[in-house]
């Protein structure tokens, strides 16, 4: 017997989502400043790993390192800043308006525990890069049985 999963609050939201992003998209043509709800954004990652650590890339141009923060468990990751808009002006006429400004935030779950006291992070050029050092494998240790 086969199981259908059908998830009905989800579908609801992504219409719900998708109508309020058409209405904000018409209304920013006009008049960027323009929103629904509080704007959020997600800048696209990477994230890779090699036999000693895992390595994670964000891209998140035009944050201040001050606007960035990130917290680490054993088996995840959080990422959250915030990118102001500088250049608007209220006399400006926007002819395009594709940017995107706010609060974003990302929980990014780890290919394999980590040791939280081994991790670096650096800052440059607008990419955040992560290193995260792996947890060694678990040793094994063979009891002897001793007659009784």
């Amino acid at each position: 017997m086969e199981y259908i999963k059908i998830r009905l609050l989800d579908d609801f939201g992504q219409i719900g989502s998708k109508f309020e992003k058409t209405i904000e998209d018409m209304f920013r043509s006009v008049r960027p400043g323009f929103t629904l709800a509080e704007r959020t954004w997600k800048p696209p990652m990477d994230m890779n790993e090699t036999p000693e650590e895992v390595i994670i890339v964000a891209e998140v141009p035009g944050v201040d390192k001050d606007d960035l923060e990130v917290e680490i468990s054993s088996k995840a990751v959080r990422i959250k800043g915030k990118r102001y808009a500088r250049h608007c002006t209220d006399n400006a006429t926007y002819r395009l308006a594709e940017l995107q400004y706010g609060d974003f935030e990302r929980v990014l779950f780890l290919p394999s525990l980590i040791d939280p006291e081994i991790v670096s992070a650096a800052y440059q050029n607008g990419l955040l890069e992560i290193r995260l050092a792996k947890q060694p494998p678990e040793r094994i240790h063979k009891i002897p049985i001793q007659d009784g």
